[in-house]
């Protein structure tokens, strides 16, 4: 009895054929989903995908060679992290004068001796210089309240 391998043959051939069209088809895909997360630019897109789709595999080891370290998720995370670390630093107090580090409930810079704030005289609380009203209490300041007085006529 001999057995026809033709038939066999046609169908094993399909089924390899079959899977080797899904696996490219799946690389390009996978190629551009990856891509799309890396760059906004659409030439970079299409072409990192047909470099995938005209060379299969060396094409894709092309282009885990060239595509771009990270997502761009991942440097949105960077940036907003890089952000949060600058918006530190600039938030630390300084001497206006000397531009050394203080602390904020400081009234004078122990370097240059500088006033930098000024306590208030009812509450006690921390005043900046430029204020002529306490917002912890509403008391005006005496000093400033008695210089508006003499300078505002009755």
């Amino acid at each position: 009895m001999q057995v026809d391998l033709g038939p066999i043959l046609t169908v094993t051939g399909f089924i390899l054929g079959f899977y080797f069209l899904a696996f490219l088809l799946s690389l390009v895909i996978w190629t551009f989903r990856d891509i799309r997360s890396r760059s906004r630019d659409i030439f970079v897109q299409l072409l990192a995908t047909l470099l995938v789709l005209v060379f299969n595999l060396p094409g894709l080891l092309l282009y885990f060679i060239l595509r771009p370290q990270e997502s761009l998720a991942e440097a949105y995370q960077r940036s907003l992290e890089e952000e949060a670390l600058l918006q530190d630093v600039e938030e630390r107090d300084s001497c206006p004068a000397c531009k050394r580090p203080i602390q904020p409930d400081y009234l004078f810079c122990p370097h240059c001796h500088t006033q930098l704030k000024k306590a208030c005289s009812n509450c006690g609380h921390l005043l900046h210089l430029a204020w002529d009203l306490c917002p912890y209490c509403g008391i005006r300041e005496p000093a400033l309240a008695s210089e508006e007085r003499e300078s505002s006529p009755e």
